[in-house]
């Protein structure tokens, strides 16, 4: 029900280097593939499928219609899960899939509730709070991606789903089975609950999306042949901000960097004792090194290019987890002064920010040479990583 925004789930381009393809793959075979409609596909279409068929059997009135379309529900609530596991692990992460995902998550609970109000077993009150939290959610994920930001799904959502489809099928077999009709509303209730309280927690989560401005993509203009910073520069004021910040919350901070190549670590541990918060970083500059070390599927940098806001944040998140981190900051650029083959143009950055409350991306265009728009991309960096961090605190 709550399908991820393009998957940081569901690449060969390196960022200053250009990459031969990956070992089994190829762009005209991996086009191919995304074109046709391949077995997650189907299993997504087998549920819009299912929804004329369910409304058949619960309006109709035969032996066993009830337990049939019991069946019927529990199978293809079931490829919700199957579609996504085998699209990821073969490789087969279309955009079709994730057009199709989600419509077909909503239309088919959506259907058999109203079925379900039809037949007298369900109160429609019950099905307006359930559209209105989908189609607030909807509204709020169009929103943030207009800003640039992904709202991933949360816990809240995940315990929301699975108690409506138990909800669901409960009111399906209470008619067959009286004995059952209690549980059936103990756990539409339970449903309900979950229903506004993950609406709610999407809402305050995600508050920042609805009041702030959306933030428009900037070219920031540097001087050519500026200095690099010498043993004797101050630390920066933003890593002192942050010394402070990540102290006072006892989180703990993880970088994946390929552009900038160690410079935000060498940044962040300019202060001294950022040991007590600073986990370590991962300079993956390499595709195989993005793949192995930090767990960005394959399919995710052939689709989108190793400068995506889609392999940035699969990057936050690959890192802040294989280092035990609260928090990950990820860089991937092009940082000149080519743009090695690539219809991308020099400067193009994506960074992003993962914790425990979703992930935050931005997307920058620097107009500096290769060492400014390096030092650029660091110090955007740890501004949003700080803008994250105020937020919390």
């Amino acid at each position: 029900m709550d399908s991820l925004p393009p998957d940081p789930s569901p690449y060969p381009l390196s960022v200053g280097a250009g990459s031969p393809p990956l070992r089994g793959t190829s762009p005209a075979g991996g086009e191919e593939n995304a074109r046709e409609v391949n077995l997650p596909n189907w299993l997504t279409l087998s549920r819009l499928v299912a929804i004329p068929v369910l409304m058949v059997l619960i309006l109709t009135d035969f032996r066993y219609h009830d337990q049939i379309a019991a069946g019927v529900f529990v199978a293809a609530s079931l490829t919700d899960t199957l579609d996504g596991n085998l699209a990821r692990a073969r490789g087969q992460v279309t955009e079709l899939g994730k057009f199709l995902d989600p419509l077909a998550d909503k239309l088919f609970i959506l259907s058999v509730l109203i079925v379900l109000v039809q037949v007298r077993a369900l109160a429609a009150w019950v099905v307006v709070v359930i559209f209105g939290r989908e189609l607030l959610i909807t509204v709020l994920r169009s929103l943030s991606a207009s800003q640039g930001h992904v709202i991933a799904a949360t816990p809240w959502g995940k315990t929301k789903t699975v108690s409506q489809v138990v909800a669901v099928l409960l009111l399906i077999l209470q008619q067959p089975y009286p004995e059952v009709r209690l549980s059936a509303t103990i756990v539409v209730g339970f449903a309900v609950a979950f229903t506004v309280a993950s609406g709610v927690d999407y809402l305050w989560r995600f508050r920042h999306v609805l009041l702030r401005p959306a933030p428009e993509p900037r070219i920031i203009t540097v001087a050519p042949g500026s200095e690099a910073p010498t043993a004797s520069s101050p630390v920066d004021p933003r890593v002192r901000d942050l010394n402070e910040r990540l102290a006072a919350v006892g989180l703990k901070l993880a970088v994946a960097e390929s552009c900038t190549g160690g410079l935000l670590a060498a940044a962040i541990t300019d202060q001294p004792g950022s040991s007590a918060y600073f986990m370590g970083g991962i300079v993956a500059y390499s595709d195989d090194v993005k793949q192995v070390l930090l767990g960005v599927p394959a399919e995710v940098i052939r689709r989108h290019g190793a400068v995506s806001a889609e392999v940035a944040a699969a990057m936050a998140e690959g890192v802040r987890r294989s280092l035990g981190a609260d928090i990950g900051v990820a860089v991937t650029g092009i940082a000149g002064p080519e743009a090695d083959g690539t219809d991308k143009p020099v400067g193009l950055t994506h960074i992003w920010v993962d914790g425990p409350q979703g992930g935050e991306g931005r997307q920058f265009e620097f107009a500096g040479d290769r060492w400014t728009n390096r030092r650029a991309a660091v110090a955007e960096a740890l501004q949003l990583l700080l803008a994250r961090l105020r937020e919390r605190t």
